[in-house]
């Protein structure tokens, strides 16, 4: 009997659905993408812009034979479960799979993992539905936008002006930094003045004078107050409020990256790396199991089947008062609501009872989702604070006291909220205290702080721009493109990130910008929606978009390269320096008459004796600059190693041994170093 095939995209979770579904199934990975624009057609584009931005998809380089593999598997069987990842991306990889390996109607079902546990995983088998069309549509006219964006926009500031590449979001997000880098540049700062009465076991600070605010701008106008103060300070009003400290919601995408950002210092990079792997599964003990429930979603919502054991769990081991109630949250716009919160797939499963079968750094990630949850279903926590006013000849001082009542929440997350309480002395109303112990200090407004990872992921949250499964490559790229750089783990935009923003700005204004970046975001959810047409979309951006490029390519000044103040030895002229695919590099300015490149002088390190000649093992680097260890006699000797070579021969063959990952192996056969 023909199996029933289930396609997912990663491998690494491939054997545990099958172990979860039986015999009569077969579970097979895509490995991700298999298809996506073609480079061909006007600009490269792999778009058909005359003809309704009909796209022409080709195979993804490597995965023919995914592709060959896949559709052998098909044609095997019985019925194909397209089980690609359940969001947007992952429905599109689903209609792919549908269109490339000719699947017909009839043979095919879409399946939703979103956690990778037995009972769900029957579940969603038990529950199909078809391909959602409307979703496909708008992650393609995402993917083209991007592409006409991304290539028509790099191609015109790697000709004008050297830069590496622009992005419909990334150069939204590179000018946000720009923008707050220009703010800080242009800040003056202002001089004001603190004036605070110190007690023995507190501070009041000065905040009015009579009725009015008052603000100090100078030491004269400080020492005026500290001249017209006594050492008696009258208790003018207590006020002692009960206030609510409200316990968090739980993770979606975002706020997963900013927390985990803050508190464990992950890149959002690897914070996404690191929750897939803990969706995928993990091996514990005699079961592999997917721990948290898929990490990209926008959704705050957790299934009445987890609060239901989430809350049993909070009453058996805090009590019945820890027990909250479920957040409810105003439906922004561009949020999907198809899947829930980030959750851990059992709350039985404590961190600590896991922590062998996981990595540090997985541990750590796992610890702050399950506490995180388990805090969004428990009791706010509540603090008693108290506000004391006191008088001192019509200036009024201040102090805030504050202790914890009842912990709530805070049980079980306080590792990552703390606080302390402020008890102040019992003093009662018309009580006078006396201090003759008063500072005042010199103080400069300061400039808005430049934007850690997490700041920056969530301004582009809160102003719409880009989705969060995106944040992380986007922050990746305007790094590798060299557009910023971090100092003291902030961005700060290089002069080439500062150029590229005011190029693009000075033609790009009004589409380059924040505003148009999030209503394109609204047009693709309408598009998902079914309420918009993707070619409406598609046409009206490009019949504005192109013809300003056109005119970029005509009026944008071209950067001239930068002299060097050497001449070439072969034909006198300038040099220069150029950009190339890997790296600057001096050259000719006479290009293409003289062709002369300056060649790198790099001193060799040595690294040991070459076992074939009289030379010398050295470090080299290869054109696309990746390391790798070569004879210095070379092209006479040609003996050459991509791992460090040491000056020891392999007991069982004789070759060179070398060292990978700080562990010793033979650079020829199967041999290792225990």
């Amino acid at each position: 009997m023909p199996k029933k095939l289930v396609i997912v995209e990663s491998p690494s979770k491939s054997k545990t659905i099958e172990k979860y579904l039986g015999a009569d199934y077969k579970v097979v990975s895509s490995k991700g993408h298999i298809r996506d624009l073609a480079t061909t057609g006007k600009y490269g584009l792999g778009v058909d812009v005359e003809n309704n931005f009909v796209p022409n998809y080709i195979p993804i380089k490597g995965k023919n034979n995914v592709i060959k593999e896949l559709k052998k598997e098909v044609k095997d069987s019985s019925i194909v479960y397209l089980a690609s990842d359940p969001d947007r991306e992952g429905e599109a990889i689903a209609w792919h799979l549908k269109d490339a390996l000719k699947i017909k109607d009839a043979n095919y079902k879409r399946v939703l993992f979103n956690e990778i546990t037995h009972d769900k995983v029957i579940e969603a088998i038990n529950n199909p539905t078809l391909i959602d069309n409307n979703l496909v549509k708008s992650q393609e006219t995402r993917r083209i936008l991007d592409r006409i964006i991304g290539f028509r926009l790099s191609k015109l500031l790697q000709n004008k002006i050297g830069s590496k590449s622009a992005g419909r979001v990334q150069s939204v997000a590179l000018k946000l930094i720009v923008d707050r880098e220009r703010e800080i540049e242009n800040f003056v700062p202002e001089e004001y003045w603190k004036i605070v009465a110190i007690f023995p076991n507190y501070e009041a600070e000065l905040f009015k004078y009579k009725k009015d605010d008052i603000e100090l701008h100078s030491e004269d106008e400080a020492n005026k107050v500290l001249n017209a103060i006594g050492e008696e300070y009258v208790v003018e009003s207590i006020e002692t409020k009960e206030k609510a400290k409200k316990s968090k919601m739980p993770f979606i995408t975002s706020t997963l990256q900013q927390e985990a950002s803050t508190k464990l210092g992950f890149p959002a990079r690897k914070t996404m790396s690191i929750a897939q792997k803990l969706y995928e599964g993990i091996d514990l003990d005699k079961e592999t199991v997917g721990l948290i429930s898929y990490m990209r979603t926008d959704s705050i919502r957790l299934s009445d089947d987890f609060v239901k054991s989430a809350k049993k769990y909070i009453e058996e081991n805090y009590g019945k008062k820890y027990v909250g109630y479920v957040k409810q949250s105003k439906k922004k716009e561009n949020v999907q609501d198809a899947h829930e919160a980030i959750r851990p797939t059992s709350i039985l499963r404590e961190p600590t009872k896991i922590k062998q079968y996981l990595s540090g750094d997985e541990f750590k990630l796992y610890s702050l989702i399950y506490k995180r949850t388990l805090a969004s279903l428990m009791s706010d926590a509540s603090v008693n604070q108290t506000t004391i006013v006191f008088d001192n000849n019509d200036y009024k001082f201040k102090t805030t006291g504050s202790i914890l009542l009842f912990d709530g929440y805070l049980k079980v997350y306080s590792d990552y909220e703390s606080r302390e309480d402020k008890i102040l002395p019992e003093i009662g109303d018309k009580d006078i205290c006396c201090t003759t112990n008063v500072e005042s200090t010199q103080h400069f407004t300061q400039p808005p702080a430049r934007y850690t990872e997490a700041k920056l992921i969530k301004e582009m949250e809160e102003l719409g721009i880009g989705r969060p499964s995106t944040y992380a490559t986007i922050i990746d790229t305007i790094k590798s493109r060299n557009y910023v750089v971090l100092e003291e783990k902030k961005f700060k935009p290089t002069s080439m990130g500062i150029e590229t923003t005011d190029s693009l700005q000075n033609f790009f204004s009004d589409l380059i910008n924040v505003e148009y970046t999030s209503d394109m975001e609204k047009e693709l959810d309408e598009i998902a929606d079914g309420e918009l047409s993707s070619v409406k979309v598609l046409k009206d951006f490009w019949d504005v978009f192109e013809p300003r490029v056109k005119d970029a390519f005509s009026d944008m000044k071209k950067k001239e390269p930068e002299k060097t103040g050497e001449n070439c030895p072969e034909c006198g002229k300038e040099l220069v320096i150029r950009k190339g695919r890997y790296g600057e590099f001096v050259a000719c300015s006479n290009y293409p008459e003289c062709k002369y490149i300056k060649k790198e002088e790099v001193p060799e390190v040595e690294i040991c004796d070459c076992p074939n000649c009289a030379g010398k093992i050295v470090e080299k680097k290869s054109r696309k600059g990746k390391i790798f260890y070569g004879c210095n006699h070379y092209p006479k000797c040609k003996t050459a190693y991509w791992d460090k070579p040491i000056q020891k021969k392999c007991p069982e063959c004789g070759e060179m041994l070398v060292t990978k990952n700080e562990k010793v192996k033979c650079s020829s056969c199967d041999y290792k170093e225990e």
